[in-house]
């Protein structure tokens, strides 16, 4: 694998760092966030989550002592609107305006699952939240459990329970904290999935624009119907999913060594999918194998990754999209040459990565051709230039970086262990591009 532990630990780091520092001044935007450091005890509040833009409210507006808490669409109502009071040692009981209960895990649990409801305030530790930054959103992160309030199955819908979970840091465990009367309805990150239908269609045909004109690439598709997954699929020939999406093969979080969602044999192509959330480690290929129209709506682990051993084999990514990647997307681990082109990625950390310490090197190639990238991100290729690797990239449009934080092409010294060592940026004899094929806008 690459040096996904550092970038892990550099995350981490940066979270301690931040968290309880945001400013306590809350805006007028969409979604004017108040600080975890020091919400408005006098205000009322609605959390809204940054997976769906759905917002927590007690279920049917209950007053009742073990009310369950639910997502639903933001009205404003009293039953959407909390209190932060303070508790001590820098934890807050959210205290519901319209019955005067408090969030509360039911039974005092500390399990996985365990539902958020209300309850008459006992001052219990179960009762008692940090709040802890991310972006501009915080993570809610019960006293007695150390859980996070999370939505069930990372659903996007009206209804969804709320229920705590091991904090994986994921959309569904974020959320903005709105001062009643600022703001409009926020819509969903882009990490959230559309409202499927429940029927599946008929297939739709592959998407050829992208190739065929350089610089346009279609809307992002909408499902077709829903599969939940349970255990790595193996594909050998080709699987046409139809824009079914797949999902809930992980619980959605960043955690390593996951597993993939398709496994692909050499020779084999998977076409018109859509990945939701729970992805795993996404795709794997286990030889040559194409990528065609597949659209990674939240990345989890990775989005795909090119395993295998021939110095022959090429994945070729061509079309599709990926959202929500918080370090990679595309990973090669094994030999050989990968190829992306006509893709989309937004919020992302890497969209390539040449595996810097794996226990088996080689000099690996990657062509990222005609790939339209949406701010924020970190970098587009990592290559480790010390093993021969080379990158040719074209055709690459930027949106909303005007000041070029994003790096295009990145050098590293690759090592078969310990963490590989940045030697370089930019246009090389290894990062093969020119200034001219990068457009910002």
């Amino acid at each position: 694998m690459t040096s996904r532990h550092t970038t892990r630990r550099l995350r981490q780091a940066v979270a301690v760092g931040v968290a309880g520092v945001l400013a306590a001044t809350i805006g007028v935007s969409v979604a004017s966030s108040a600080s975890a450091a020091s919400p408005d005890g006098s205000a009322y509040y609605v959390l809204v989550s940054r997976k769906s833009g759905k917002v927590l409210d007690v279920k049917s507006g209950s007053t009742s002592d073990g009310a369950a808490l639910v997502t639903a669409t933001r009205t404003d109502a009293t039953s959407q609107q909390f209190q932060f009071v303070a508790s001590g040692s820098g934890t807050y009981e959210l205290h519901n305006r319209n019955s005067g209960k408090v969030v509360t895990v039911a039974s005092a649990s500390t399990s996985d699952g365990a539902a958020i409801v209300q309850s008459t305030d006992a001052s219990s530790a179960s009762q008692q939240f940090s709040l802890v930054d991310q972006s501009d959103y915080v993570r809610l992160v019960n006293k007695n459990s150390g859980k996070v309030v999370s939505i069930s199955g990372a659903s996007t819908s009206d209804g969804a329970a709320i229920v705590q979970l091991t904090d994986g840091k994921s959309y569904h465990q974020q959320w903005s904290l709105v001062k009643v009367g600022s703001g409009s309805t926020p819509t969903a990150t882009s990490s959230s999935t559309p409202t499927p239908t429940t029927t599946a269609t008929s297939t739709p045909k592959p998407t050829t624009t992208a190739t065929s004109n350089p610089g346009s690439f279609p809307s992002w598709p909408s499902a077709k119907g829903e599969k939940k997954v349970s255990s790595t699929i193996s594909v050998s020939g080709t699987l046409d999913g139809g824009y079914v999406r797949y999902y809930g093969i992980s619980s959605g979080d960043q955690n390593e060594s996951q597993p993939p969602m398709f496994q692909l044999s050499d020779g084999a192509v998977l076409k018109n999918v859509i990945i939701g959330t729970g992805a795993g480690d996404g795709v794997h290929c286990t030889g040559t194998c194409t990528l065609e129209n597949v659209w990674w709506e939240d990345v989890g682990e990775d989005a795909a990754t090119l395993k295998g051993s021939s110095s022959s084999q090429v994945m070729t990514v061509n079309g599709g999209g990926a959202k929500s990647a918080s370090d990679k997307v595309f990973q090669h681990n094994g030999p050989g040459k990968f190829v992306i082109k006509n893709f989309q990625v937004s919020d992302f950390g890497k969209l390539y990565r040449s595996c810097g310490n794996c226990s088996k090197q080689y000099a690996r190639t990657v062509v990222v051709d005609n790939v339209q990238v949406t701010a924020p991100g970190k970098s587009l290729v990592g290559i480790n230039s010390n093993l021969g690797d080379k990158a040719t990239i074209s055709n690459v449009t930027i949106i909303n970086d005007s000041s070029k934080k994003i790096a295009i092409c990145e050098e590293y010294k690759g090592v078969t262990s310990g963490e590989p060592s940045k030697i370089g940026s930019g246009p090389s004899s290894a990062c093969g591009y020119s200034t001219s094929s990068i457009t910002y806008k």
